[in-house]
């Protein structure tokens, strides 16, 4: 068994240990999660995957350790962009705080489930048609620009969605929770509950979101390997992240724009990729990229932070002059 199988093997075992943890010990039926049990759960995903990076770096050497880092990075900084659709589904379809971890777990899987569909069919058309890259990075900078100049204030409707309208032409849809079940019966036929709908919707969005994300993993790295292992590791602390920042993420003003300039940046590195092999080698590449998107997302989360604090004082004033 060679170092790159024993990596996959490692992964594997490391996955399923997690899981079974999670579903064991993190997570009870009918539990609302505090912030403190949230805290805690993203400490457990983010140190995990971080010791991963480690071991990455020991058994499959630096170049793929820090593509790994970089690639988790990108895709854990995205998960802050879903959380906030993930709170607009829960609330336009009221389900009930007890069943928001059995819900989202449960959305998490298939889009696991999705996103490793996906990434193998993306891995192997590339490795067939390598023109797919331009592609790949004109959409990555077509998507930054478009995002970055986009207004946030534009209410995403679930009701809207062209996954909840399929659902409402071909399934009977319950206008309720059904007590907690995906499924019940109503006069002898199986009914789907709002429950059902939600995960539908949480892995379909999910999936939607990696149209972004996965190109701009590959433009970071190409090994088939790390493309599975950051999105996956990002994706599993998903969960826990929502519940730490649900009540936060909205104040997070500036988060699209710099995920926006990292997804042009990767974008127009994947454009150029011919000539900047030609004068810089793939390890400072590498580089350049994590310190990009350190520098991007920790930069626009602190900007929000910032200039929401900058704001306070004058909307106390105003409210104390009414």
């Amino acid at each position: 068994m060679n170092a790159h199988q024993i990596a996959y093997l490692v992964f594997g075992i490391v996955l399923l240990l997690a899981l079974m943890l999670d579903l064991g010990l993190l997570s009870k039926r009918n539990k609302i999660v505090t912030i403190k049990a949230a805290l805690l759960q993203t400490f457990f995903w983010v140190l995990l995957a971080l010791a991963f990076f480690v071991f990455m770096w020991i058994e499959e050497g630096q170049k793929p350790a820090l593509e790994y880092i970089s690639a988790y990075l990108m895709e854990w900084s995205l998960s802050i962009d879903n959380i906030f659709v993930f709170i607009l589904i829960f609330n336009a379809f009221a389900v009930k705080e007890k069943n928001y971890s059995r819900v989202l777990l449960a959305g998490i899987l298939m889009a696991i489930i999705f996103r490793i569909l996906f990434i193998t069919v993306g891995v192997a058309a590339v490795q067939r048609f390598e023109w797919l890259l331009f592609v790949f990075g004109a959409f990555l900078v077509y998507t930054g620009f478009k995002m970055f100049t986009s207004n946030q204030d534009e209410e995403f409707d679930p009701h809207k969605t062209k996954i909840y309208r399929f659902l409402r032409k071909f399934l009977p849809l319950a206008n309720h929770d059904g007590g907690g079940r995906y499924i019940i019966r109503e006069k002898g036929r199986p009914v789907y509950t709002t429950l059902f709908v939600v995960v539908i919707l949480l892995a379909s969005i999910d999936l939607v979101f990696a149209l972004d994300s996965i190109p701009a993993v590959m433009g970071i790295s190409r090994e088939k390997f790390v493309i599975y292992s950051s999105n996956i590791f990002a994706v599993l602390g998903l969960r826990s992240l929502f519940f730490l920042l649900r009540g936060a993420v909205s104040k997070f003003d500036y988060l699209q724009q710099g995920i926006a300039i990292v997804l042009i940046f990767i974008g127009l590195k994947m454009l150029g990729e011919h000539w900047v092999n030609e004068w810089m080698s793939k390890e400072l590449q590498i580089i350049i990229s994590l310190g990009v998107i350190l520098v991007c997302i920790s930069g626009s989360i602190f900007y929000s932070i910032f200039m929401k604090k900058k704001g306070e004082p004058k909307d106390v004033v105003d409210n104390s002059t009414q």
